[in-house]
């Protein structure tokens, strides 16, 4: 999967993704000089371990018969000390449907197991970067 990202309009900070047949938009705040048009790439980067979690609880949910018809995902980020290495993400899930005890026990066992959750906690990802 490969994802282009191109600044427009040229000299802002508003810039437009396409992954493969979606497009996206990405912004700064006000505060930052963005037009908030679009979240920041800190919001997209914890949204992914929102959809990643939502999407693995309810794959796991299918795969074992457990009645889930909705899950809901809330992220806190606190970056205030993000310069010094620290960067913290609190999430709050909520499930809708018939479960056990038992069953949302196991699905929250089984959230931290999501594969956007290992990536940000247990692997080293290598960026090589090229001028074109």
């Amino acid at each position: 999967m490969s994802i282009d990202c191109r600044t427009e309009p040229p000299g802002g900070l508003r810039h437009v993704l396409r992954i493969g047949t979606h497009t996206l938009v990405a912004d700064m705040p006000l505060a930052a000089g963005g037009d908030a048009s679009g979240p920041s790439a800190h919001d997209l980067f914890d949204a992914s371990l929102a959809v990643c979690m939502a999407q693995t609880t309810m794959l796991y949910a299918r795969m074992h018969g457990i009645s889930l018809e909705r899950v809901r995902v809330h992220v806190d980020r606190d970056d205030s000390r993000e310069r010094e290495g620290p960067y913290v993400l609190s999430v709050e899930v909520g499930f809708e449907g018939d479960l056990t005890a038992q069953q949302r026990a196991r699905i929250l066992e089984i959230l931290d197991r999501c594969p956007v959750h290992k990536l940000m906690t247990m692997t080293t990802v290598e960026i090589h970067t090229v001028g074109a």
